[in-house]
């Protein structure tokens, strides 16, 4: 009888986030109809590309959050409904002004889509290589040891003082997952920013990347699978339709 209720607390941060992602994991069904391998910024302007992909975002990333979020939550004696509210607004909002830079990347590939087949070939190239190398390096090794072993983390968030706590914390997880997923999210570039199936196998990855036992092997994995698509995409352009103009469709 005592258990229950403490089993139903603790996971209740890790149940809203998880609300939220499928929330907008419905949002981006519906929206990716016809626009899934569009190049570059499928026609938006900056301010709705920047909810495009903050949604975006949300639906991909907050499903591996959420055990962190959790965690977090045992740090927070009382209301913790509203704390994890800031802690997600908080960790969306890094990712929000990522949302620039990635216009600006978008848009410059997406005209290179429109250069020569072989010339959108080349920038898919770079961008799968650019991907897999930094998949290899001490850098995201540091920033994913951080997302998978968070104690430290969770250490550091308890002294936070004052009201920003929450804040803080979730900026701060926020930049740690930003470090670590911006070369996975770089490759929608290639295969179409709202390509629904790029972003479920993306955002599986990020998941067993965080979560699994073996996630650095994962991530490891994936960057040499990056760099073999680097290589493999002059042979079969259409595995970046979004950067050649190919179909997925017999991916």
């Amino acid at each position: 009888m005592t258990g229950r209720p403490v089993t139903v607390r603790r996971a209740g941060p890790a149940g809203l986030l998880l609300v939220a992602a499928a929330a907008a994991w419905i949002w981006a069904v519906t929206r990716s109809a016809g626009t899934g391998a569009m190049p570059g910024t499928m026609g938006l302007g900056l301010p709705a590309f920047l909810a495009v992909w903050t949604l975006m975002t949300a639906a991909m990333m907050l499903p591996a959050t959420a055990p962190v979020a959790a965690l977090y939550a045992r740090t927070i004696s009382a209301h913790r409904a509203p704390h994890m509210v800031v802690f997600t607004v908080a960790y969306l909002l890094v990712w929000a002004a990522a949302g620039p830079p990635a216009y600006a990347l978008a848009a410059g590939l997406g005209r290179a889509a429109s250069l020569p087949a072989a010339a959108g070939t080349a920038v898919a190239t770079a961008v799968f290589a650019v991907s897999g190398v930094y998949q290899l390096t001490p850098l995201k090794d540091r920033c994913l040891a951080k997302c998978r072993s968070p104690i430290g983390l969770m250490l550091r968030y308890a002294s936070y003082p004052g009201p920003s706590r929450d804040l803080r914390a979730g900026a701060h997880h926020g930049a740690f997952c930003l470090g670590c997923c911006w070369s996975l999210m770089v490759l929608l570039a290639a295969f179409g920013l709202m390509n629904l199936w790029a972003m479920v196998v993306l955002a599986a990855v990020i998941t067993a990347e965080k979560l699994a036992p073996a996630g650095r092997l994962v991530a490891r994995g994936v960057g040499i699978a990056s760099i073999a698509l680097a290589v493999a995409v002059f042979w079969v352009p259409a595995l970046a339709p979004g950067l050649t103009g190919g179909s997925t469709a017999g991916m």
